[in-house]
């Protein structure tokens, strides 16, 4: 909170996030009332994770090319306006294709909207100070996730899901303006690739390259769409054998909430945030996750969710902790995208299938074999972790505690520089850089005062690092 830039967004950032939840709650109980049925709530969260799968590749690209302040209030007006959309479809009562079709344009938004907003937010921060800006991110997503669920689940019986979706489209005000009142001489240079490390080509064959990340990638997968698609799984036991209908599902919504609020405190009162939490953790909430399977009233299930929430946010900020600062900074938007490609596969594939394993197997006993899938994940992702070439010749005191092997990055202040545009690489060897507007330089200039050193002139061995999330002190809620 010491950074003034920082503070202006996180304000910000929890009515969005406040927006983001009460939006969300309305989507999944008016597809749950329309239909009746868990696999249909599943396909309306395909559909918005399949565009995040299929273009993540190119929106990292733009991230890392064009002023990200232009994107952004590209992407925030848009939704804006496919909230408003989803509020005329609720008042009319148009068909569940009209959700849907909502759905798909919507997360084709966000598939730009992530990278760009990952960027942004890793500026407002210095570097020494990322983990806990993630951490205190987690805080206040939980806060107005917490906010957003309960003011829902009070409204929603009253005035219907059409005004939670305009209350959204409200929320979407006080981003933009945050965003215009940043002030881009307090913000911290990233650095930029060189033209023949631009393009979404160069991104994907980094990532490939990076074999630490891509076990961390696939744990993720497993992680995000069996162990914590819990969006469906909470509307199923609801409305099936807890028998407790919508206000049940705000109750444990909000549950949840409180716990990923524990849990972002919980990850911010840890010094170093270490691949051997993140295992630890993600086994912890595998096997919790089996015993909520076996809870017979909703008080049971309501005080496993907690501490299975609570490890949730741990999990997700040291994964975003580590991928950021164990790969290179030019890559930054290309890696987040990366991060947003398999976080939208796993909601893409986890949704309709535990949609199908609740109407086939009951609700409980799909939770309970989705959490022994992960489980047995965890533990695999472990084995290999220990015998992975690349990490054999790690000191013993890190090799729990990172990807690879990291060279201590340059904290020394940069020679006085002169007020211009930081140049963006082209989106490909041999390409003409962007010809971005005047005005455009003009928000995105880096800073003069007491910036941190950028690493763009820095040789780094081997894989590279970097940072960035759905994770900065920026969330991944769908704003």
């Amino acid at each position: 909170m010491k950074h003034p830039n920082y503070r202006r967004w996180a304000v910000a950032d929890f009515v969005s996030v406040t927006g983001a939840w009460m939006q969300n709650l309305g989507v999944n109980w008016l597809v749950l009332t329309m239909t009746g049925s868990a696999s249909l709530l599943g396909l309306s969260l395909m559909f918005l994770a399949l565009p995040r799968v299929l273009l993540a590749s190119w929106a990292g690209a733009i991230a890392d090319r064009w002023p990200v302040r232009r994107v952004l209030f590209v992407t925030q007006t848009l939704h804006a306006l496919l909230a408003l959309c989803l509020a005329v479809v609720a008042w009319t009562g148009a068909p569940l294709a009209a959700i849907f079709g909502i759905a798909l344009i919507s997360g084709t938004v966000t598939v730009f909207d992530g990278p760009a907003l990952g960027r942004f937010g890793s500026q407002l921060v210095s570097r020494e100070d990322l983990s806990n800006a993630l951490s205190l991110g987690s805080v206040i997503s939980s806060g107005g996730r917490i906010f957003g669920m309960s003011l829902a689940g009070a409204l929603v019986s009253v005035t219907g899901e059409g005004w939670l979706f305009l209350l959204n489209a409200l929320s979407f005000v006080g981003v933009l303006v945050a965003i215009q009142r940043v002030r881009p001489e307090s913000m911290y240079r990233l650095a930029v690739s060189s033209p023949e490390k631009a393009g979404a080509k160069a991104g994907l064959r980094y990532v490939l390259g990076h074999r630490p990340m891509i076990v961390l990638f696939v744990l993720s997968f497993v992680l995000s769409s069996l162990g914590r698609n819990y969006q469906v799984t909470m509307a199923a036991m609801s409305h099936g054998p807890l028998g407790a209908g919508a206000a049940g599902y705000s109750v444990l919504s909000v549950v949840f909430a409180v716990g990923t609020v524990l849990g972002g405190f919980l990850a911010a009162s840890r010094q170093e945030l270490t691949l051997r939490i993140l295992l630890g953790m993600a086994l912890g909430t595998s096997l919790l996750q089996m015993l909520s399977g076996t809870a017979p009233v909703l008080l049971l299930f309501a005080a496993v969710l907690l501490p299975i929430a609570a490890g949730a946010v741990v999990i997700d900020t040291t994964m975003s902790t580590r991928i950021q600062l164990d790969s290179d900074e030019e890559m930054r938007g290309r890696v987040l995208s990366a991060k947003g490609m398999v976080t939208a596969a796993s909601g893409a594939v986890g949704g309709p299938v535990l949609g199908w394993l609740c109407e086939q197997a009951g609700p409980g006993h799909a939770l309970q074999l989705a959490g022994l899938v992960t489980s047995l994940a965890t533990v695999a992702a472990w084995v290999h972790f220990a015998r992975m070439p690349e990490r054999r010749g790690m000191p013993a005191e890190r090799k729990w505690a990172q990807l690879v092997t990291v060279p201590a990055p340059d904290t020394g202040q940069p020679q006085p520089q002169e007020h211009q545009p930081t140049p963006e690489p082209a989106a490909g060897e041999g390409s003409r850089p962007a010809r971005n507007p005047r005005w455009l330089f003009r928000i995105d200039k880096p800073a003069d005062a007491d910036p941190v050193t950028t690493t763009a002139d820095r040789t780094r061995p081997g894989t590279g690092r970097q940072h960035a999330t759905e994770a900065v002190p920026i969330t991944d809620s769908g704003h």
